[in-house]
């Protein structure tokens, strides 16, 4: 499933290739994506101008020229790719956006997705995105920010940060080297953390993220150019490495349940 990095890769991606394409044809081949009739959906979109695109959590929010957001989700992966031409197109797509330049777009989803419609002043009251909380990558999520975020909040540390209604985009496969970069046990309370280890868990998850964003995004994700990221098993620390030696005491890694959810571990570096 596409996080934070890869939505993040891909919204700059589509920022600078769309901005300022007028949209000619729309095409839905499954219309389960959409949240409005079909007819209702190109009616409201075409021949609207894509004046910006940004990214969200793990939605990207391309902003039409008439007041009104073409809201995507990758699901739990999808190809989403930029077409120059129309020869480029791919043999499989589930929704295709054409452009009056002769590019265009089409996005093949893996298992499920969405493509939704809605009115800027109607944005607050779209269910999927109006909690989301803020992305790591605002501007506005400066320390102190995120020390106000926990002061609220008396959870388990790991919970907290996977709730997208108070950090958006962050999930279960970037928070285990976010955690042992901060070296805390996922368990541990909001309420005990020192405010040292606030910074350090602040400082943990800028530099884990914005290193696969350098990276173009996880190896198994694609780009809006269909290539592939550059983030692989290697540029783990800790996630996904069970029985492996930790990089820093070489105590071997386990993997214990957080809930729903598996997380690796360092049971030294990360004592409770």
């Amino acid at each position: 499933m596409p996080e934070l990095p890869e939505i993040t890769v891909i919204a700059r991606q589509m920022n600078r290739e769309l901005k300022g394409n007028r949209i000619a044809e729309i095409e839905v081949k499954q219309l389960k994506i959409l949240n409005v009739p079909p007819k209702r959906f190109v009616k409201a979109v075409k021949g609207k101008t894509i004046t910006n695109v940004s990214g969200r959590g793990k939605w990207l929010f391309v902003q039409l020229s008439s007041d009104g957001f073409i809201l995507m989700n990758l699901g739990m992966g999808a190809d989403l790719v930029h077409q120059t031409s129309k020869r480029d197109l791919t043999q499989e797509y589930h929704f295709r956006m054409a452009f009056k330049d002769g590019t265009g777009l089409t996005a093949r989803f893996w298992w499920f997705g969405y493509v939704h419609f809605v009115e800027e002043r109607d944005l607050d009251k779209h269910k999927m995105t109006s909690r989301l909380g803020i992305s790591p990558t605002d501007k506005a999520f400066t320390e102190n920010h995120f020390k106000e975020m926990l002061a609220q909040r008396r959870i388990g540390i790991k919970n907290f940060l996977m709730d997208q209604k108070n950090m958006a985009g962050v999930g279960n496969v970037y928070i285990q080297d976010i955690l042992f970069r901060a070296r805390l046990h996922p368990n541990r309370r909001t309420t005990s953390l020192s405010q040292e280890e606030v910074h350090a868990l602040y400082r943990a998850i800028l530099k884990t993220l914005n290193r696969s964003i350098e990276l173009g995004g996880l190896a198994y994700e694609r780009d809006f150019y269909g290539r592939n990221g550059r983030f692989t098993s290697r540029e783990f620390l800790v996630g996904y490495k069970e029985g492996k030696p930790c990089p820093v005491c070489g105590t071997t890694i386990k993997k214990i349940k957080t809930g729903s959810t598996a997380t690796y571990i360092c049971t030294k570096c990360q004592a409770m």
